[in-house]
C-alpha cells in the first residue's frame, strides 16, 4: 500500500518545495519530507495537486499514457458558442502539437468556488464565462493556450479533480493524506499525522466541488 497526498494549492505557490525569497512554496504549506509532486500545476493556477515520495506512482500519475483525466474550471473572457467549444473538443493545433481530443462544455458559475487573491482582472465591457475541460494529457499552459487559441483568454483555472481524487472537502492551502491500492485504486483515507495549514476560507459558507450547496 502506497500512499499520497493531495492538496488544494493556491493561487502564487511555486509547485516546489525551494524558491526564491518571498515567494510561496510547497514547503509553507506540507510539512512533510521526501514528497513530490506527480505533475504541475501553474503558479497563476489553482486547484488540486497530487505529491507522492513513491517514484513509480509519481511517475504513473503524471505519465499521460495512464490516461489519467484532469477535470479544469476555467473562467474565460467572452462566451464561447457551440462551434468553438466544439473546436476545443476536437483538437487544436497550437504550433508545437496537436491536442488530444477533450471534453469542454459551458458550465455557470460555481458557487461554491472561494474568491481568488488577488482577484482577476476583468473589463467591464465584455463579459466572462465558466468553461469545464477535462483532458487526458497536460502539456505546458495547455488549458491556456487553447482557450487563447479560439478568442478566449484564460482569466482564472482551477484544478478540481484527477482522475478520481478531487479537491472536495479541501480549503485552499488544505492538505490530506489517502493511501493507494495497486493499480491505483483508491483506500480509505489515512489519518494525517500532520496537521493542515489553518485557512481564513469558510467551510460552511463555501460548498467545494463535487458537494454543491443545497437549494431550499
Amino acid at each position: 500500500m502506497s500512499a499520497l497526498i493531495l492538496f488544494n494549492k493556491p493561487y502564487g505557490v511555486l509547485c516546489q518545495f525551494t524558491g526564491e525569497p518571498g515567494r510561496e512554496t510547497l514547503a509553507g504549506y506540507i510539512p512533510v519530507p521526501g514528497v513530490y509532486a506527480a505533475g504541475r500545476l501553474d503558479t497563476d493556477s489553482e486547484g488540486l495537486l497530487v505529491l507522492t515520495g513513491d517514484g513509480a506512482l509519481q511517475a504513473r500519475i503524471a505519465d499521460p499514457r495512464h490516461k489519467l483525466a484532469k477535470t479544469y474550471l476555467v473562467q474565460v473572457e467572452g462566451v464561447p458558442d457551440e462551434p468553438a467549444l466544439a473546436a476545443l473538443r476536437g483538437g487544436l493545433d497550437l504550433g508545437d502539437f496537436v491536442t488530444r481530443p477533450c471534453q469542454a462544455r459551458l458550465v455557470p458559475e460555481p458557487e461554491w468556488l472561494w474568491p481568488r487573491n488577488p482577484p482577476i482582472r476583468e473589463r467591464k465591457s465584455i463579459p466572462t464565462s465558466w468553461i469545464e475541460i477535462v483532458l487526458k494529457e497536460g502539456k505546458n499552459r495547455q488549458v491556456r493556450r487553447m482557450t487563447a487559441k479560439m478568442g478566449f483568454p484564460t482569466l482564472r483555472l482551477v484544478r478540481v479533480r484527477i482522475g478520481e481524487w478531487s479537491i472536495d472537502g479541501m480549503a485552499p492551502g488544505e492538505w490530506r493524506e489517502i493511501a493507494v491500492a495497486p493499480l491505483g485504486r483508491s483506500a480509505a483515507p489515512m489519518p494525517s499525522p500532520h496537521p493542515q495549514r489553518r485557512s481564513s476560507f469558510r467551510r460552511d459558507a463555501t460548498p467545494l466541488y463535487g458537494r454543491p450547496p443545497r437549494k431550499s
